[in-house]
Order: C-alpha cells, then structure tokens, then sequence
C-alpha cells in the first residue's frame, strides 16, 4: 500500500513552507482574508487543487481505458465552504466544471468515464465534501 509524506515548517506568523516527497517545495500562507499573505498557496487552494487534479489524472486513465479520442480538457473546481456559529467551517460541496472535447465518441461514452474517473479519484474518494461534476462536452468528427 503507498505512502505519502509531506512536511511543513513554520516560518513565523501565518506563514510557512512545505516539502512534498515528490520534490516539490514551497511558501504557503493562511489565505489573505485570514491575514495570511497574497499570491502564496493556501491550505484551501491545495485542497481544491488536489481534489481537481486527482480526478484530472483520473480522467485521463478513464480516457485511455474507454479509447476516447480526447482533444482537449481543462477543469474548473469550485467550492463552497460553510460556517457554522461557532466559526468553525468546512468544505460542504466541491464542483468540477470539467470542459472536455472528444473526438468521434458518443456523450454516454464520455459521461460514463466522467463517472469512472471520480469514482477511482483517491483524494475525491477519500473527502467529506460533495463532490459534483457538472460537464461540458464538445464531441467533434
């Protein structure tokens, strides 16, 4: 079974640095509105990230495994955190705005490894949020 491993050091404030095992580095901060600073990764932007792009790479496979002749795809994710009295809050619901143009394929086709992708996702799979995929698809000859 894989492992994963990150680490973050604090750098003072609201503001630190992380390691990821693939290599990666870099500053993050809480998000400006929480007094974090401006143009730096949040923990709420890679949250978003993750979740959009494991179901990225996913649709990917599910359009190798469905031989769906992809031209073009790009994805917007979008979510909706809730607060509670005590100012407490979560992510309720994420929505991936997927944009897709495949070649030659029928739309069930293409729905149906939309539906496959989200439910290989490991990070999609494993959050509590809602995650709801509203497609565009653009099928060309």
């Amino acid at each position: 079974m894989p492992k994963y491993t990150n680490k973050v050091v604090w750098k003072g404030g609201r503001e630190g640095y992380t390691y990821c095992e693939n290599g990666t580095e870099m500053d993050f901060s809480a998000p400006p509105l929480l007094y974090g600073f401006p143009n730096r990764m949040t923990p709420e932007d890679a949250y978003m990230m993750a979740v959009n792009t494991c179901v990225h790479m996913m649709v990917i496979w599910a359009a190798e495994r469905f031989r769906l002749d992809m031209v073009s795809f790009e994805c917007t994710a979008e979510g909706e955190v809730e607060e509670y009295l005590d100012k407490t809050s979560w992510f309720k619901k994420v929505v991936l705005k997927p944009r897709l143009t495949v070649r030659g394929a029928r739309e069930a086709a293409v729905l149906r490894a939309l539906e496959m992708a989200r439910k290989y996702s490991t990070i999609a799979e494993s959050v509590k949020s809602e995650i709801v995929i509203e497609p565009e698809i653009i099928i060309v000859k």
